[in-house]
């Protein structure tokens, strides 16, 4: 079997010249994301107790305050109550922001799609029609023949009751499974802008590979559909990692990105809305987006749902701004008035969170720590005396199983340091 070179492999990958302007940084597409948010529909689904009305109006009302750019309000046809809420949220929506209710392929429920939401400034009819391989021989049961033309009804059908005035946007689903037929599901989507759709959407419905093929195939769909069409992605984190995955498909051409507050969806979730903006704020690129409001809305939206944030849930987590390694404590304080800490992913104030840096003391943490520690808590030291108190500090913990000390605890150490250090400057005064 013939073995590819290194140099080989490399040119299945952007090159550094290609994602960097030399004296200036990282390049960025033209244009900023649209962040298609999906809480409401895919999130409030997969929840164990799913919303009520009031509880999506309060979801609603914190999307609007983060600027999202669409939201995808339900599935109308799903059940009176679904439908009603649409309807409802439909009525509370800004001229800015595109309104959407998820559908099949089939008429009458694209008719309840567009009744519930047609009152909104910028209705969206989003359906969904599978396209993958194996999804057509295993599910539907049919010809690829007929998936095309299941299709072209249905969005030429939904182009016309939104006419002029709404927007209608075609999901591919299990375009990630559509490596064996590629080719087909590029016709999908053509014929899908033929029938007058807006947005095509390609969704990793499952995740099941590595980032780099969902972006090469959603490259692929970029280059072969007519320039200036309009591509989205919405991506699942099966395998965790679906931030990945969107934040490169934006590079490879989709300008709407869906994504959930919490990254609440189906089995291991959606695309987390957070990650994916800051992700994309740290590489230069524009996002409209009030990033202040990230930290609160995300314990709203656990309270609300019932899903605990892990405490090392990356931007949001408990833990993540907590250092307690000697090596990095001093990082962290060489450069904690920097813009770009030594350690630090993201700036704490640029999503809200009330804290910055938080360094604690364990076992494995040194002098710089206690200095830290004491100075953030109004106690004056000197480095000279964190740096004796440590091994005390470090004995107490290691007493403990290497835990984390209280600030109470080191101020007592400190305040008995100082008295025994104090009676040793008395007895050489007397003597």
């Amino acid at each position: 079997m013939e073995q590819k070179s290194n140099a080989d492999v490399a040119t299945q990958y952007p090159s550094i010249q290609e994602m960097i302007i030399p004296g200036q940084g990282l390049k960025t597409p033209p244009v900023s994301p649209f962040f298609m948010d999906v809480t409401l529909r895919d999130g409030n689904q997969a929840l164990r107790k799913p919303w009520n009305l009031e509880e999506k109006e309060i979801i609603f009302k914190r999307l609007l305050k983060l600027g999202v750019q669409g939201i995808e309000v339900g599935f109308a046809s799903a059940s009176k109550q679904d439908f009603e809420a649409c309807s409802y949220l439909a009525s509370l929506a800004p001229e800015n922001v595109a309104i959407s209710s998820l559908s099949r392929a089939v008429e009458k429920e694209i008719d309840l799609s567009w009744e519930a939401i047609r009152q909104a400034p910028r209705p969206r009819i989003h359906i969904v029609y599978p396209i993958s391989d194996f999804t057509i021989r295993n599910v539907l049961g049919i010809s690829e023949k007929e998936v095309k033309e299941n299709i072209i009804r249905s969005v030429s059908y939904a182009r016309k009751l939104a006419g002029n005035y709404g927007e209608v946007q075609f999901s591919g689903e299990h375009f990630g499974d559509s490596l064996e037929n590629m080719d087909f599901a590029v016709e999908a989507f053509q014929a899908a802008l033929d029938a007058g759709a807006d947005v095509v959407n390609l969704p990793n419905t499952v995740e099941r590979y590595r980032p780099y093929l969902f972006v090469a195939m959603v490259r692929k769909v970029a280059e072969s559909l007519p320039q200036g069409s309009k591509i989205s992605v919405h991506t699942h984190n099966d395998l965790g990692m679906a931030t990945a995955t969107t934040v490169e498909s934006f590079f490879a051409g989709a300008t709407q990105l869906e994504t959930a507050l919490n990254g609440l969806g189906e089995r291991a979730g959606n695309t987390n809305t957070y990650e994916v903006a800051i992700a994309l704020h740290n590489c230069g690129v524009k996002v409209d987006l009030d990033l202040q409001t990230i930290y609160e809305t995300s314990r709203i939206v656990s309270r609300m749902s019932g899903v605990p944030i892990p405490e090392k849930a990356p931007l949001i987590g408990e833990d993540v701004v907590a250092h307690r390694s000697g090596i990095h404590q001093d990082g962290v304080s060489k450069t904690k008035d920097m813009k770009k800490g030594a350690y630090r992913a993201f700036d704490a104030n640029l999503i809200g969170r009330p804290e910055g840096d938080r360094i604690a003391f364990t076992s494995q943490s040194g002098k710089s720590a206690i200095y830290e520690i004491l100075m953030q808590s109004g106690v004056s030291v000197s480095k000279e005396e964190a740096s004796r108190l440590q091994p005390i500090l470090k004995s107490i913990s290691e007493n403990y199983g290497g835990g984390e000390l209280s600030i109470e605890e080191i101020k007592t150490e400190l305040a008995k340091l100082r008295q025994v250090e104090g009676q040793k400057v008395d007895k050489l005064q007397i003597l």
